[in-house]
């Protein structure tokens, strides 16, 4: 260390060997109309497990217990949530932000489908400018008096995910999965990123888990023996959910009509979320 040192290590030229590199910022603040208080991400380490499913599930159960919920839809280059809420209408922005479109029941979502001109247009991107727009649905969306917001993360460990848990304070996350015994090792690497990136996981959804046939009553395993316990147990989630093969439930999402399904299969997973939150806030107060 030089024995000039002031210990004002961005503007020092000498070698020093006790140089602290600062590790670089990336938040961003949401607009400063935006009021949100609790960030719930909702991952998969792969594709086709039903995580926009249970993003609006989670969003329409906290709904009903009273909560004033949000979706972000950050999975651009695959985005359902608007089509399984049945809404048709446009985000509408003037010089202000730009606002998101509310359900039939007032949840607030945003998603790039409510962008575009038409809904089958493709978004033919590049990494960096999908993760950008990610970005922008949280700065420049004004999401008014929001309790709790599900960010509905694209499969996988890339830009997106990276660019919302560096730009975005998330306060816990939602991993889903399912039965077959290969995604045990994807879902490891999604824990592990959770790690990475000090998030805490809230639970964990297994979708597809069995089929209840309607003659006899019985469950079937179609998609073979669940392992979300083992995974469970070995990275120490608090809670699992398992979500059943139903077809009824399968014709509200491509009806639009998940806000009117019945189901009380994730009501213990808004429940830990609560509590959740509750835990969190004591810690800080301590």
């Amino acid at each position: 260390m030089s024995e000039q040192c002031n210990q004002s290590c961005n503007t020092c030229q000498e070698a020093c060997s006790e140089r602290k590199e600062e590790k670089p910022d990336f938040s961003a603040a949401p607009h400063e109309l935006s009021h949100i208080k609790k960030v719930i991400g909702v991952i998969s380490g792969k594709g086709g497990v039903g995580k926009s499913l249970v993003t609006s599930m989670l969003a329409v159960s906290m709904n009903r217990e009273g909560h004033r919920t949000a979706i972000l839809d950050a999975d651009l280059t695959g985005p359902s949530i608007p089509k399984m809420f049945g809404i048709k209408e446009k985000a509408q922005a003037n010089e202000i932000g730009l606002f998101p479109v509310k359900s039939k029941t007032g949840i607030e979502i945003m998603s790039i489908n409510l962008l575009l001109e038409n809904d089958t247009d493709p978004v033919i991107w590049r990494g960096p400018l999908i993760a950008g727009t990610v970005k922008q649905f949280w700065t420049d969306v004004i999401w008014q008096d929001i309790d709790y917001m599900f960010i509905d993360m694209p499969p996988g460990t890339g830009d997106v995910p990276l660019t919302v848990f560096q730009s975005i304070k998330v306060d816990g996350i939602v991993i889903v999965t399912s039965p077959q015994e290969l995604v045990s090792m994807i879902v490891a690497k999604a824990v592990k990123m959770a790690e990475m990136m000090s998030v805490p996981i809230v639970g964990m959804v297994e979708n597809m888990s069995y089929f209840r046939c309607p003659d006899n009553g019985k469950d079937y395993q179609i998609f073979g023996e669940s392992h979300i316990g083992e995974i469970a147990d070995a990275y120490h989630i608090p809670l699992i959910v398992k979500l059943p093969i139903d077809p009824e439930l399968a014709r509200a999402c491509d009806r639009g009509t998940i806000e009117l399904f019945e189901g009380d299969w994730l009501d213990a997973l808004a429940d830990a979320i609560i509590v959740f939150e509750n835990l969190g806030r004591r810690n800080e107060n301590a």
